[in-house]
């Protein structure tokens, strides 16, 4: 296994790249430790747009220490989300984790090093010992690539997504179908560190989770462990796309020459029909989407409207409605899309909600809508602040109270028991299924799908304090921060 680095120097050279929001730099010149490093760190050098290299002369990058997480959950993409399942459902040891968990809030993971099939970075345990930690994870092979390059030149969106430093479910999806695992399972991150810990431990597992907020920022971090750089992958996929291009311009031999001289089609042999089975020709692309919803019907006209009849609320209800087809279209022509369940419809009440938080109305309007859902204003500006932070079932977590069943009660029990190391957990007052802090105007509430909720009273009312976070500690984090 690894040893500490101990008190030597680990220098990190960052600068500023307008591809992240993170720092990248590369790593300086670092003493030989000894045999079984497996990859040890080598001699930095400029590789690509200012990425490094290992000693190897691969791609590396190295991430700039991130800042304590403190009020804020670790992934709040679902690639993000995806990596720490798996690392949670790999761990043998939830203790380890919890630890690991609490080492990158505290912000004790110091610069992260990424290179095809390895992460790499110094963590200080809670008695400021630095340890190297390394996660490795299996590089996709040639054949892997010239897969996931095909399917990527055949989806434009995918390309799109990729540069827009998003990973869409679809991308993956299609990924998976050509024979391509993106995202890790479980077993595929796999622990070295010098604590000499078998199993993932608090320094690997701290090391995960800030990866975590990485992905977040670039799914190229990703897909450089998996073995390319984004320099490469895009010099490859506009290779690809080029010799796609010369292909159709020069076209193949016609189908429909004319065989016999009469200027019509000669049709085909029954038996090459027989043979070619239950092929038949691809159907063509469907024409591209706006890039934008249009533009609704101006109502303002010189002559006066009905009785009744308010032409800017209907203008609002114009252009909202063009913007849902809009996002309704994305995805219906989303690949799966058909085995994904419907939505579920929301009330008037709740919709009322979603328009206030979505269309961003003027005052008027806004008062419109908090009388049409039976709500007072400030009634409806924490339903809003709720909507904005997950939607619908953030909307339910502020208006419904519920009695979770005694399994749910219990789950939701030992998370709040782990959360702590002994002695640090605050002191909580239970109300069905939400927990008070004593003596702070701050309190957590429990969701039917097992999040945490953070909320702080204002004025006598208690209001969302930020998005939900599977992690009690972290949601408890958020609420403190913004009281």
């Amino acid at each position: 296994m690894r040893h500490a680095y101990g008190d030597d120097a680990y220098e990190n050279d960052a600068y500023d790249d307008d591809r992240s929001s993170a720092l990248n730099g590369e790593l300086g010149d670092e003493p030989d430790h000894g045999q079984g490093y497996g990859e040890a760190y080598g001699h930095g050098h400029e590789a690509g747009y200012g990425q490094g290299a290992d000693e190897h002369g691969g791609p590396e990058r190295t991430f700039a220490a991130l800042p304590p997480a403190q009020g804020r959950g670790f992934a709040s993409s679902w690639w993000g989300q995806a990596w720490l399942k798996a690392l949670e459902d790999t761990a043998l040891e939830a203790e380890q984790l919890k630890k690991g968990r609490r080492l990158a809030r505290e912000g004790k993971v110091g610069a992260v090093s990424v290179r095809p099939g390895r992460i790499t970075a110094m963590v200080q345990d809670r008695d400021a010992t630095p340890y190297r930690s390394d996660v490795l994870l299996q590089q996709l092979s040639k054949e892997e690539w010239d897969r996931f390059l095909d399917m990527a030149v055949d989806r434009a969106g995918h390309i799109a997504a990729l540069l827009d430093r998003e990973m869409p479910p679809h991308l993956v999806e299609d990924a998976a179908a050509a024979g391509v695992d993106l995202l890790p399972g479980i077993g595929d991150l796999e622990p070295e560190c010098g604590c000499e810990a078998w199993d993932h431990c608090p320094h690997s597992g701290a090391l995960c989770y800030q990866v975590a907020r990485l992905l977040d920022q670039d799914p190229f971090v990703l897909l450089l462990m998996r073995g390319r750089d984004e320099r490469r992958l895009l010099d490859e996929l506009q290779v690809r796309s080029a010799a796609r291009a010369v292909r159709d311009v020069r076209g193949e031999p016609s189908d429909t020459a004319d065989r016999g001289g009469t200027g019509a089609r000669a049709g085909v042999p029954a038996e090459e029909a027989y043979a070619a089975g239950g092929m038949v020709p691809p159907l063509p692309e469907p024409p591209p989407v706006p890039a934008e919803p249009g533009l609704p019907p101006s109502l303002d006209t010189e002559t006066d409207p009905a009785p009744g009849l308010d032409p800017a609320a209907l203008e609002l209800l114009a252009t909202d409605s063009a913007a849902r087809a809009h996002r309704m279209l994305l995805d219906a022509l989303a690949p799966g899309h058909e085995h994904q369940p419907l939505p579920a419809e929301l009330t008037p009440e709740q919709d009322a909600v979603r328009l206030a938080a979505e269309a961003a109305p003027e005052s008027w309007i806004t008062t419109r809508l908090a009388t049409g859902s039976r709500r007072r204003r400030a009634e409806l500006d924490a339903a809003v602040r709720a909507w904005r932070y997950g939607g619908s079932a953030a909307l339910a977590v502020l208006e419904e109270e519920w009695d979770p069943d005694p399994e749910s009660l219990a789950r939701a029990q030992a998370q709040l028991a782990g959360a702590w190391e002994e002695g640090e957990r605050p002191q909580l007052r239970a109300g069905r299924a939400r927990w008070t802090v004593a003596g702070a105007d701050v309190q957590l509430r429990y969701g039917r799908d097992g999040r945490w909720w953070p909320y702080r009273k204002d004025r006598g009312r208690w209001i969302p304090a930020g998005p939900a976070d599977d992690d009690p500690a972290g949601a408890l984090a958020a609420s403190l921060a913004d009281a």
